[in-house]
């Protein structure tokens, strides 16, 4: 390959890599979802729906947004957002209490 074709690919390369981190993210994301499935499944930690069932009503001036869950800290994070601002609520999977909330 000469010397100009390989300058050529260098910004393609550059692109491809650029987008390998959201990759992994969302690898990640999926599988702690399906972490989640399967310890909900098994009783260890509270299904979403339960969750969501007792946080969304302390929180029913803000737009929910949706929830991931975190397997390493076996804990859910609700988002909101209310008046442009978005509010984060992290709650103890296995227990359903809050343990965190962003302002």
């Amino acid at each position: 390959m000469n010397f100009s074709r390989a300058l050529l690919l260098v910004p393609f390369a550059a692109l491809s890599l650029a987008g390998a981190p959201a990759l992994a993210q969302q690898d990640q994301q999926r599988g702690d979802q399906d972490e989640a499935r399967r310890e909900a499944q098994a009783g260890t930690i509270m299904r979403s729906g339960e969750i969501e069932a007792k946080i969304l009503p302390m929180m029913r001036d803000a737009e929910y947004l949706g929830f991931a869950y975190d397997s390493t800290a076996r804990a859910y994070r609700l988002k909101f957002i209310r008046d442009g601002r978005v509010t984060y609520v992290d709650v103890d999977a296995r227990t359903g209490r809050i343990i965190g909330r962003s302002r």
